[in-house]
């Protein structure tokens, strides 16, 4: 028949691999929302990683994460300029100086301190050579 649509039954096995990574996107996703209110856990890189997790699996949801008012923008920011927001950044160093802080107030021993503070600069240098998002008008 012409012009009618032919339906396209996924295979098994990519219905198993899209259920998977739409799983890892809702654990990314529900990670990166904890991470609002929890001042230790990051917020954006889950949330890159539900989108990309997303694109992977659920169109319809990889929509609603890049048109959500308020999880959207530090995605987009990323993906079209590699760029981190002020804030962002101030809340990471916060945080890292903060989890730097509790280690050494739990004592922990001197050689997990300084594998501990050479990762957090390297993540620092990371994320404070970062661009800042352009103004949006």
């Amino acid at each position: 028949m012409a012009g009618a649509a032919i339906e396209v039954k996924p295979k098994p096995k990519q219905h198993i691999r899209r259920l998977l990574w739409g799983l890892a996107g809702g654990i990314a996703l529900l990670l990166g929302l904890l991470g609002i209110p929890l001042p230790l856990l990051p917020t954006t890189p889950f949330l890159l990683l539900a989108a990309f997790c997303f694109s992977q699996s659920s169109e319809r949801l990889h929509n609603w994460l890049m048109s959500h008012p308020q999880l959207s923008p530090p995605i987009k920011n990323w993906q079209r300029h590699g760029a981190i927001s002020i804030k962002a950044k101030l809340m990471a160093g916060i945080a890292m100086g903060a989890a730097f802080v509790i280690s050494i107030l739990l004592e922990m021993p001197w050689h997990v301190l300084a594998i501990q503070l050479v990762v957090l600069i390297g993540v620092s240098l990371f994320i404070f050579t970062r661009p800042n998002p352009p103004h949006s008008k």
